[in-house]
């Protein structure tokens, strides 16, 4: 059973694998550097359906699929589900899950979602109660735009702050102790509010709560970045993995030599037109279930921290003048599925 060791901080007593996932992800995604890493690209930014929110809908319900057949599952192999979107009330995730019959549990995080619903399934899992346990999570571009800036039509030109909100959807399905990619420790982060009021430099907002959950994690397991062989963030993008940085440099912690961000990852900053870099719940997700996944499975990356963030906010709320509070959640994943000495 997970042990707790600090408020924030749990180490799996026996830790869960990541039995299956998979990435799905849209055009622009595909043709990005991760492009051949994603289990499907699909060209049609619509998927089929009519308008862009049940386009997200069919995405969030394609990726679960998929990452079902890979695991060679079906619906009534998965004992709950940990999902959420960006999309006001959840809606992409209930439309595009419905039919799938889990108990659901529906949670916002915002682009932290992913590491939300990773170490929700992960802890349920550990407790003896989960069994198969999925998270899961998508954002759109087109759907997320019209939400929190502008509909597409209206024309309005990003500043260089400004993040590309990924077409994109990732699948883990956890399970009891078997095989890699193994949980093996994750830590729950709190609200922090630098008290950037442009919703249009999201990245700077949220590299705060990154810092917190990130020096909060090294604290409470006592571990060092240099035990990690990536420390990778969610979609701070340029702006905000900059000063990610620089706010741990200012605790004494460097973290500079094996540091990604997904929103940096996902795109070629010089052939596609993405500012600032790429966002979005999906950013996180596909990035984590499409590339780094594997690399954990193979060996090749021993330890990662997978710390998605998101910024909690609303249009009404920015556009009355407040500050963007953000959060970001630390999830270890390992190669290696024995408890180290001193975790217990």
């Amino acid at each position: 059973m997970a042990k707790r060791i600090s408020r924030s901080t749990f180490i799996m007593d026996n830790p869960p694998s990541v039995h299956s996932y998979a990435a799905v992800v849209g055009k622009k995604e595909g043709e990005g550097p991760l492009g051949k890493y994603f289990d499907k690209v699909c060209e049609d930014a619509y998927f089929g359906q009519k308008t862009w929110e049940q386009a997200e809908s069919e995405l969030v319900r394609i990726t679960l699929k998929k990452a079902l057949e890979k695991g060679n599952l079906s619906e009534k192999d998965i004992n709950y589900l940990f999902a959420g979107d960006l999309i006001n009330q959840c809606t992409s995730t209930s439309y595009g899950l419905r039919d799938f019959g889990i108990p659901l549990l529906c949670v916002y995080g915002a682009c932290s979602t992913m590491s939300e619903t990773l170490l929700l399934s992960s802890l349920m899992t550990d407790s003896n109660i989960g069994g198969y346990v999925a998270a899961v999570t998508s954002s759109h571009f087109c759907s997320a735009e019209r939400q929190f800036r502008f509909p597409l039509s209206y024309g309005g030109v990003c500043t260089p702050t400004a993040q590309w909100t990924c077409t994109a959807s990732g699948c883990c399905i956890v399970k009891p102790h078997s095989n890699a990619p193994y949980i093996k420790a994750a830590t729950i982060g709190k609200i922090v509010d630098l008290g950037v009021t442009d919703a249009n430099n999201m990245g700077a907002a949220m590299a705060p709560a990154a810092a917190h959950v990130i020096k909060t994690h090294l604290e409470d397991t006592k571990k060092s970045p240099e035990d990690f062989d990536l420390i990778v963030t969610g979609d701070l993008g340029r702006v905000g993995g900059t000063l990610l940085i620089e706010l741990l440099a200012k605790e004494g912690i460097s973290i500079e030599k094996n540091y990604k961000d997904c929103g940096t990852m996902i795109f070629d900053y010089e052939k596609q037109d993405v500012h600032a870099g790429g966002s979005g719940c999906g950013c996180s997700a596909s990035v984590l279930c499409g590339y780094l996944l594997d690399k954990v499975k193979s060996g090749e990356y021993k330890n990662i921290l997978f710390c998605a963030t998101g910024a909690l906010m609303s249009t009404t709320i920015t556009q009355q003048g407040e500050s963007i509070p953000s959060i970001s959640h630390a999830v270890h994943i390992s190669s290696d599925g024995d408890i180290e000495k001193g975790w217990k």
